[in-house]
């Protein structure tokens, strides 16, 4: 096997070892937000939407909903922010790191009574879905979102108009219907379980990231460290 052939082979499956965690992790932002809608009222991870209804909800005089709904925008952005912490802090195997701290911050909110703990559960929700999308931040090159799929079907969408176009290389373009089927089968997922199970349901999303994170595991170590952006230290010149 010549060189470049291998090197062809490694990037055939790192992408598409790449491709179906982001599948799994997708699976489970949209089960977590189907499941986070019907229990507390309001997006989980759908930041837009929950601008949108803050705005409303302020522009109605609804301002304590408002301030909540606005709150929740920087849990998620801190969120973000703890989960590049914590994958680029303890471990070479980042993913399963990310996906354990939230597994168990869902756990957390499984364990609260939601009738007198609905807010507090509510932005452990948010938080978790805002630290789950450091676990993978790019495949080959190619930027992916794991709990919203907006950008994702735009940067689809411009690639099918370049398609029309003539514009046969690349067509990575394809690749980003992968976080939004699995965004889509975990919300239908997550409302059949609500409707079953009622607030149970969000030990299920917790035991599936559980479960997703034990499999990274298995995963080799350059793969963690290959799904995200690297930390330039230091100043620049």
């Amino acid at each position: 096997m010549t060189w470049i052939r291998r090197r062809r082979l490694v990037k055939k499956r790192r992408t598409f070892t790449g491709l179906t965690l982001v599948a799994a992790i997708s699976f489970i932002a949209g089960m977590a937000d189907a499941v986070g809608l019907m229990l507390c009222g309001d997006f989980v991870s759908f930041m837009t939407g929950n601008t949108t209804q803050a705005a409303l909800a302020f522009a109605g005089g609804d301002y304590s909903h408002a301030i909540i709904l606005f709150g929740a925008l920087w849990v998620f952005i801190f969120g973000n922010a703890a989960g590049i912490v914590l994958a680029h802090s303890l471990s070479a195997r980042r993913s399963f790191v990310v996906l354990t701290a939230v597994a168990t911050i869902l756990a957390v909110a499984a364990l609260l009574p939601d009738s007198s703990h609905a807010r507090v559960q509510f932005y452990l929700i948010v938080f978790g879905m805002g630290m789950i999308n450091a676990t993978v931040e790019h495949i080959e090159g190619l930027p992916i979102g794991l709990t919203y799929v907006t950008g994702a079907l735009s940067r689809f969408g411009r690639g099918i108009g370049r398609w029309l176009m003539g514009d046969r290389n690349p067509t990575g373009w394809i690749i980003q219907t992968v976080p939004w089927t699995g965004m889509a089968c975990g919300a239908v997922s997550g409302a059949f379980l609500t409707n079953y199970a009622g607030d149970r349901a969000l030990w299920a999303v917790s035991g599936l990231s559980l479960a997703v994170a034990l499999a990274t595991a298995l995963l080799p170590r350059p793969l963690h460290l290959h799904f995200q952006q690297p930390i330039h230290r230091g100043r620049r010149a």
